[in-house]
């Protein structure tokens, strides 16, 4: 009957208001009871012609108010459960992410978990709020009655009595199949979510090679194929409430009857006639409740079932160490793919001294920022060994990781808000003259002091500053963060030369004093590196200065001349 123990077990504030709630809800049947009993002693009092309206008057209106305040009651400890599931179930989602960090990806699609954090928890809200208490109500109330009616009428009462459990029959018949159903309705929804979370941040793309229009008839069929499954989910459900109604009503019908021919019989008084005829729908209306509930469940259970499989996904072991003050990184054997099939580094020895610069460069899709996500702690699963000051990467904190290694990549990110706001994410404890320095390292002040200086407003993603000014003020955000290692991955890329200029220069001061890898596929911005791995397709293809490598031949030289020649042949062109 849709009981996860696991589920219920994480949520321990919300038993608390569940129990609550069937309490309530249980002194309003008692309640309900006492007013049925009444009416009918005063409506026999009429038909005899001696009415005690003032007893009447007062077992009604004192059951009246008790029913409301339970009531009120229940619906308070429903709304308190709801939320506590809410705010348990998100905070969960939420540090499990935080214990995966950016890896989390290669497990689970970001829209998914948006899905998930979104719809499925509304659903597990529904799930405690409202199906849960009714479950444990529904149970409690049939016996109620048949205690309360057995002195009344024994027949009638095990008549009704034996009806009641046709509903959750019915209920756990279709349950097979409804499961089945909605975990296709759920693969479906998400996987709608995450063509359209896709379309939409690449929508200038499309736009741009006229390819929305494709793109918009794919998102169509998927639609489609989505509304069917939601049909087929809203059918059976309709299907299924028809069946209960008509137990439900058929069962409170046949009680009646049997109430009536007791009476008939003279083996049923009019008082106990009356009350078994007024409470027969009683027997079934709660278990009928939980039964249009029965869908919220289902859908729950759909949706808990996905959660858990993102709570349960392998963390790998406690990551505990710490760094001290020497970060200097070394790679030995150092392999990495993101699929089993293919591997992207292979077997790569690398080595990073503390206060070094250097470089990493070969063609696109080598494997440079591959090696950036495995230093910074984004991709698992690497083979080999990976050390920052002598402790193993996968062994380090990722608290202390992301404290000591700060990754600068053209994808950076600024919320929106102020200048300031996303400043102070690097340097919390930053006044603002140490804020208005860092932007004068990357020559982006007097911008903004045209602007409304450090309150200048942001909208989502910087998306009211020029590529350059976003990439700079990610810089400056780097560093106020003063780590002991700077990764920069194509921080240069897609900008202006002025801006792309502004930004190099900060690097190499930077280099005087920290731990610096710059990954540029411009040779020109590694001239000046400590020493430059050349990359082919995640193999080593050459190692040295810029002077050496040159001298060397080999894939960096002819990268160097290709580039270089691009370059003249424009300023020829000018």
């Amino acid at each position: 009957m849709m009981i996860n123990k696991r589920l219920i077990s994480m949520m321990g504030d919300s038993k608390r208001y569940i129990a609550w709630n069937v309490v309530l809800q249980f002194l309003a049947l008692l309640a309900n009871i006492v007013m049925i009993f009444a009416v009918s002693l005063f409506l026999t009092g009429l038909v005899r012609r001696e009415p005690d309206l003032p007893t009447a008057l007062l077992y009604i209106l004192g059951a009246l108010i008790v029913r409301f305040f339970c009531t009120r009651g229940a619906a308070s400890a429903s709304y308190n459960a709801s939320c506590t599931v809410k705010k348990t179930l998100r905070a969960a989602i939420y540090e499990k992410l935080l214990r995966l960090g950016g890896s989390y990806t290669q497990a689970v699609p970001t829209a998914e978990v948006l899905q998930l954090a979104g719809e499925g928890v509304e659903q597990l809200e529904t799930y405690f709020g409202a199906y849960l208490p009714q479950f444990f109500y529904a149970m409690i109330t049939p016996v109620t009655l048949f205690i309360a009616l057995a002195p009344v009428s024994l027949h009638a009462a095990v008549i009704l009595m034996i009806c009641v459990p046709l509903i959750p029959v019915s209920i756990v018949a279709v349950q097979k199949f409804a499961k089945k159903l909605l975990g296709k309705y759920w693969g479906r929804y998400a996987a709608l979510g995450d063509s359209f979370l896709e379309n939409l941040q690449g929508l200038t793309t499309l736009k741009i090679y006229q390819a929305d229009g494709a793109r918009h008839a794919a998102m169509n069929r998927e639609a489609e194929h989505f509304r069917k499954v939601t049909m087929k989910v809203l059918t059976m459900q309709l299907n299924s409430i028809i069946v209960m109604d008509v137990i439900a009503y058929g069962g409170a019908a046949l009680g009646i009857i049997v109430a009536a021919h007791e009476f008939n019989a003279n083996r049923v008084t009019l008082p106990g006639a009356l009350c078994i005829i007024l409470l027969s729908a009683d027997f079934f209306l709660p278990m009928r409740a939980l039964g249009s509930y029965f869908h919220v469940a289902m859908n729950g259970m759909a949706a808990s079932d996905k959660i858990f499989k993102l709570l349960d996904l392998p963390e790998g072991s406690a990551r505990t160490a710490q760094l001290g003050a020497d970060c200097a990184i070394a790679c030995r054997d150092l392999h990495f793919g993101y699929t089993a099939e293919k591997e992207t580094l292979h077997g790569l020895n690398l080595d990073f001294p503390q206060g070094s610069f250097t470089a990493l460069v070969g063609e696109s899709g080598c494997g440079k920022s591959t090696i950036a996500a495995v230093l910074t702690g984004r991709v698992s699963g690497y083979t080999g060994h990976v050390t920052i000051g002598g402790q193993e990467l996968s062994a380090v904190s990722e608290a202390s990781l992301l404290k000591n290694v700060t990754l600068v990549s053209l994808g950076s990110h600024l919320f929106k808000g102020t200048v300031a706001d996303n400043l102070r994410m690097a340097a919390p404890g930053a006044d603002d003259g140490a804020l208005w320095g860092a932007l004068e390292q990357v020559n982006l002040a007097d911008f903004l002091r045209s602007m409304d200086g450090l309150d200048t407003p942001l909208t989502e993603g910087g998306g009211n500053l020029s590529g350059g000014q976003r990439q700079r003020l990610a810089l400056a955000r780097a560093l106020l963060h003063d780590s002991p290692v700077y990764i920069f991955d194509e921080a240069t890329s897609n900008i202006d030369v002025e801006s792309e200029n502004d930004i190099m220069a900060g690097i190499h001061r930077l280099a005087g004093r920290k731990t610096v890898i710059l990954i540029s596929h411009r040779l020109a911005n590694v001239t000046k590196a400590d020493n430059i791995y050349v990359l082919d397709h995640g193999h080593p293809a050459g190692q040295g200065t810029h002077e050496a490598l040159l001298a060397q031949g080999g894939l960096y030289a002819d990268l160097w001349n290709r580039q270089q020649a691009l370059e003249n042949y424009g300023k020829e062109a000018q």
